[in-house]
């Protein structure tokens, strides 16, 4: 790989990590509105969702934010190889390639 692409791959890195922790922190903040008592209880079923896919977001944002302190972001977690970059711009938090991905819903 040239320095000119590693150079590039690294403002690619340094800019998603700084995606993730902006929305990392966004999400933080819904999850605190949300868990706020309305005093509604019609709300509290689609709260409850809301909560949940929040808390969800929250933990796929912050594996992504492991993986990428550890040296391991953009590594198919079930057969190590790359995850192409085109999927982790679309899906950041990526786990797996998409052969394994279809397979680990399949």
């Amino acid at each position: 790989m040239s320095e000119r692409t590693d150079s590039h791959d690294q403002q690619w890195i340094s800019e998603l990590e700084t995606t993730l922790h902006h929305e990392f922190a966004a999400q933080t903040a819904r999850l605190t509105e949300l868990t706020a008592d309305t005093g509604d209880p019609g709300e509290a079923h689609t709260n409850a969702a809301l909560i949940a896919a929040t808390r969800l977001s929250l933990d796929q944002i912050a594996g992504a934010l492991r993986r990428l302190t550890a040296g391991g972001y953009g590594r198919c977690e079930r057969c190590g190889t790359d995850i192409p970059r085109e999927r982790l711009e679309i899906l950041p938090h990526a786990r797996f390639c998409v052969p394994c991905q279809q397979k680990q819903n399949g």
